[in-house]
Parts: C-alpha cells; sequence; structure tokens
C-alpha cells in the first residue's frame, strides 16, 4: 500500500498492481478499458473472485449466512442501474462501475441474479423495465411498490432505503445462532447499520432537511436506535452532530481529520476504521469459524476501499499524507 501511494500518477500505480494478484484482472481488462475504467474494472472483477473463494471454503451450513452478506453486491449493482437509468446513463457508461466477473455485468455469484440475467437488466431500455424485470427476485417486489412515487417525483431513496433495510434484516436473521460464535459479526452488522445511518444523518443535516424525512431514509435494528439517531439530528450543525456521535461512540482521535476538513469522506474513514478496530480485528483471533471466513471478506473488502481511495487521491492530486489519512490498515 505504500508503494502504491508513492505512484508518481494513476498509470503508475495501476502498473504495479500488476505485480499483485490484481494482475491478472488487470491484463484481461486492459483491451477493453484504460486509466480510471481499468482500474474499476479490474477492481470489481477481482472482487468477485475473492468473494468466490469465500463461498468455496464455506461449510454447506453456514453458506446461507455468507450468501446473505455478499448480496450487498446484488443491491450496490441494482442500485448503481436504477440511478443510471434515471440520468440516462447507457450500458456502456454504467458497465465499468458494476461488480462484475470477466465481461459480463454481474450480480455476485453468491447473489440471486445471475450473470445472463444481470445483461438483460442492464438492456432494458427504461427505468420502468429495470424494475419489472427484477419482479421475479425479492428485489422487485420491494421496488416495484415505490415505482408509482418515482414516476411522480423522480425520487429513487425510498426504493434504495427499503432495499437496504431488506438486506440487513434477512442478514442478521441469516446469522442467527448456530454454533455460538456469531455474536461478533452480529455487532459488526450492526455496527454497519449505524455507519448508514449516521452518514444519512450527517448528509441531511449538511443538506439541511427536515428530520422526519431524514428519519424515514433510517435503518432500524442497529445498535443505535432510529429514535436515538433522530435525536442526535436535533444539533444544529454537521460538527455538532458529529460531537455527538463521539460521545456516544467513545472514537478517540480518529475524527480528528474530519474536524479539521469538514468533509464527509473523513467521517466515512473515521467510522470504518472504528469498525476495523472494534469488530474486524477481533475476527482475526477467533477460533476457525464462520468468523474466519467473514474476517478474510473484510480484509479483502477494505483492502478494495484503500486502493481505490489511493486511486482518487492520484486523479485529484491528493498529497501522500493525505492519502494515507484515507487508508484503513491492519493493526
Amino acid at each position: 500500500m505504500n508503494n502504491l501511494v508513492k505512484s508518481e500518477d494513476l498509470n503508475a500505480m495501476i502498473r504495479k498492481l500488476e505485480a499483485t494478484w490484481y494482475g491478472p484482472e488487470i491484463e484481461r481488462a486492459a483491451s477493453m478499458y484504460s486509466g480510471p475504467e481499468l482500474l474499476e474494472v479490474a477492481m470489481n472483477r477481482h472482487i468477485v473472485e475473492t468473494n468466490r473463494i469465500a463461498i468455496q471454503i464455506t461449510p454447506f451450513s453456514r453458506k446461507a449466512a455468507i450468501q446473505a452478506y455478499l448480496s450487498k453486491w446484488d443491491i450496490y449493482n441494482i442500485e448503481l442501474i436504477l440511478s443510471s437509468k434515471a440520468i440516462g446513463r447507457t450500458i456502456t457508461e454504467t458497465e465499468p462501475f458494476l461488480v462484475s466477473s470477466r465481461n459480463f455485468p454481474a450480480g455476485i455469484t453468491a447473489g440471486n441474479i445471475s450473470h445472463d440475467e444481470m445483461k438483460i437488466i442492464l438492456a432494458q431500455p427504461t427505468f420502468e423495465g429495470v424494475v419489472n424485470q427484477l419482479v421475479k427476485y425479492r428485489y422487485g417486489v420491494i421496488l416495484i411498490q415505490h415505482l408509482d412515487t418515482y414516476q411522480k417525483t423522480g425520487n429513487l431513496s425510498p426504493m434504495i432505503a427499503d432495499l437496504m433495510e431488506f438486506y440487513y434484516t434477512n442478514l442478521l436473521d441469516m446469522l442467527k445462532f448456530y454454533q455460538g460464535d456469531e455474536g461478533t459479526i452480529r455487532d459488526l452488522v450492526r455496527m454497519q447499520m449505524d455507519k448508514k445511518n449516521l452518514l444519512t444523518a450527517m448528509k441531511g443535516k449538511e443538506s439541511n432537511l427536515d428530520k422526519e424525512i431524514v428519519k424515514k431514509h433510517l435503518i432500524p435494528g442497529g445498535n443505535i436506535s432510529v429514535d436515538e439517531i433522530a435525536d442526535l439530528y436535533g444539533t444544529n450543525t454537521a460538527v455538532e452532530l458529529s460531537n455527538r456521535v463521539d460521545e456516544i461512540l467513545k472514537m478517540g482521535d480518529l475524527l480528528e481529520y474530519y474536524k479539521n476538513s469538514g468533509s464527509l469522506i473523513d467521517f466515512e474513514v473515521a467510522l470504518d476504521k472504528y469498525i476495523n478496530i472494534k469488530f474486524v480485528r477481533k475476527l482475526k483471533n477467533i477460533a476457525l469459524s464462520i468468523g474466519s471466513i467473514f474476517y478474510f471478506i473484510l480484509r479483502a473488502e477494505n483492502e478494495w476501499d484503500n486502493v481505490k481511495r489511493i486511486a482518487y487521491g492520484k486523479r485529484y492530486g491528493f498529497s501522500e499524507d493525505r492519502i494515507n489519512s484515507m487508508l484503513i490498515h491492519e493493526a
């Protein structure tokens, strides 16, 4: 990672990555893409391969839990496709940003949507066509309930909020105690829900949205209740809100960069670091179990985030110190 941060520019960074386990995907994608798109495609294809490894090594009795977690990539892709359709983006413009396998836009191997079906969904000419195509899946049943609202207002957020609530509810259900080693993972998932809610609150505060509007987009079931977050939202500014969050989570110096920059990027990075310190590291030391598999997946996701953050830093001319401040490092 330090070597990547020291790269002269994005292309030099990609050349260095060719010598790592991302090399094969970079080589395969290089015939169709270059620059930022090449890195995006290679990274997204690689995370599919990483997750495939996780599924293959998971005992049959625990596959449902891992599949429930990895279905986040189905939702990631659906959200991207819906957003792209809403603003009139073409398939060519959208495809590089999907988490995909080889040349196929794809839901994750562990998800409910096959590669071929995702191609059909992408090919739908309209937003409504995408939703109708998804009706055969449980995601579509959720989306179609909000189709009339979207057609009247152009607002995607109720659809996305319900998709995320379904995802986390289903994941926690799949992580019910089976061997007694799921406690840390359940706590981690709830903290991920808190992160989602806190970012929603911070974005709402920066946009000066009414509390009741923000509350509709909060996901119930986290460690911090929806009512508690709504109460936090009563502060005057985003900085005051972050101070209240710090009082609850006791984040130490993790919020220092945010306090200096006022950027939500730094607030999100602080939450990611907090999750890594409080939860992910515990999984490293747990006895061989489903926790070990989650540790492998989460470390791969942290690496995926780190490489992308370095790439964005190079594109926008950030200093090495600034880029390093955004990275999640293992102790």
